[in-house]
């Protein structure tokens, strides 16, 4: 069964910090992009950063650059999100997804994962 499980999240308060983690199973994740995505409550879902294939190339929506890092173990199959100086409207339900290229905008992200919850609160 080809499926990605997301983990990591949980509730943090504003300044804090989480790693979200994407792990694939039943496919290597070596030869594509990975994206990440959130959907607060009430909205539409959003792109928040992606990586190519070989890590090379990230790109990151302007509400989290600077704050947010992405990467990628290979070895691991997983991908990961490193989210610092988190604040209230950071809060949502992330997911992640894949893709030939690292390309935010694009609407064919594939193999969504359950998701994990991210909320920031004091």
């Amino acid at each position: 069964q080809l499926q990605l499980v997301e983990s990591g999240g949980g509730l943090v308060q504003p300044g804090g910090s989480l790693r979200l983690s994407c792990a694939a199973s039943g496919f290597t994740l070596d030869n594509k992009a990975i994206g990440w995505f959130r959907q607060a409550p009430g909205k539409e879902r959003e792109g928040v950063s992606c990586i190519n294939n070989s890590g090379g190339y990230t790109n990151y929506a302007d509400s989290v650059k600077g704050r947010f890092t992405i990467s990628r173990d290979n070895a691991k199959n997983t991908v990961y999100l490193q989210m610092n100086s988190l604040k209230p409207e950071d809060t949502a339900i992330y997911y992640c997804a894949v893709f030939s290229l690292c390309v935010l905008s694009e609407r064919r992200w594939n193999y969504w994962g359950q998701g994990t919850q991210v909320t920031v609160s004091s």
